[in-house]
């Protein structure tokens, strides 16, 4: 089936009480050393735009409530994946989720470093269509501004970044291995930005979900391995040092001719504007 990748909980993390147990669709094994699926440990410190969001009462402490990934976009502006802030994924409305907050600065989920800041709203793209995926971005206006140096430039229409080929990197703090193994530090995994052809050939339509090159972009590697998974969702896909993508959707984590499937960050610019 089409899994989006906010988290899924298996009972192997426990839900804080009162939360929603939600499907997770059971994947195929995968390959992998780490997190992100075939991924490395990396310091939050050389991406400092890379942040956890997070709802303790919703989540539970032991990872600091993380359960999607998101990115600085500007001072107070963080990306993330619509279908984070949906009720399928936080067990009740957005609106009855009152500790909302994104984590700044913290490569290790279990450590007190950076801080964490609240989210004081939250803008769904009003394009965002849930049966397909397509338009799958929410920004969320910080309650307080973060330090400058934090935000990545975004890649506009046309950036030489999206070209078939290019090397690029998706980070988050998810499934390790496609089996509810969460990472508690960050982690991340060097993909290839693929052609388009490849992603409308994987998911032409049907239940996994359909691939619509304007909204969307394809990443990973055609053997599978090294891909996105559970926890990842709304987290950076980077390439030449700009964001081209967030992690959105796909079948499995690393399954050879399955490869992930991001959010288009030129469309978003079109729809959102996304900065402060």
């Amino acid at each position: 089936m089409r899994r989006p990748f906010a988290r899924a909980w298996t009972g192997v993390l426990a839900l804080a009480a009162g939360a929603a147990a939600l499907p997770l669709a059971a994947p195929a094994p995968a390959s992998a050393d780490s997190v992100v699926v075939g991924g490395h440990p990396v310091d939050v410190s050389e991406s400092p735009w890379v942040v956890a969001v997070s709802s303790r009462a919703r989540f539970g402490g032991s990872r600091a409530g993380q359960f999607c990934g998101g990115v600085v976009t500007g001072r107070s502006t963080v990306l993330t994946a619509a279908h984070c802030m949906s009720k399928d994924v936080l067990g009740v409305p957005l609106k009855e989720v009152t500790d909302l907050k994104v984590i700044v600065g913290r490569g290790d989920l279990r450590s007190s470093e950076g801080d964490e800041v609240s989210v004081r709203e939250v803008r769904i793209n009003p394009e965002y269509d849930g049966q397909t995926n397509s338009g799958d971005v929410a920004a969320l206006t910080l309650a307080e501004p973060l330090p400058e140096g934090r935000a990545i430039r975004m890649a506009g229409s046309g950036d030489p970044a999206y070209r078939p080929g290019t090397a690029a990197a998706v980070y988050g703090w998810g499934d390790t291995t496609g089996e509810g193994d969460y990472a508690r530090t960050l982690r991340s995994a060097r993909v290839e930005v693929l052609a388009d052809r490849v992603c409308e050939e994987a998911y032409p339509g049907s239940a996994d979900g359909r691939y619509i090159a304007r909204t969307m972009l394809c990443a990973g590697e055609l053997k599978g391995r090294r891909d996105a998974c559970q926890g990842d969702s709304g987290g950076p896909l980077v390439a030449r040092g700009r964001l081209i993508g967030l992690v959105s959707w796909g079948s499995g984590c690393g399954r050879p001719g399955s490869p992930g499937v991001y959010t288009r960050i030129s469309d978003v610019t079109r729809v959102l504007g996304a900065r402060d």
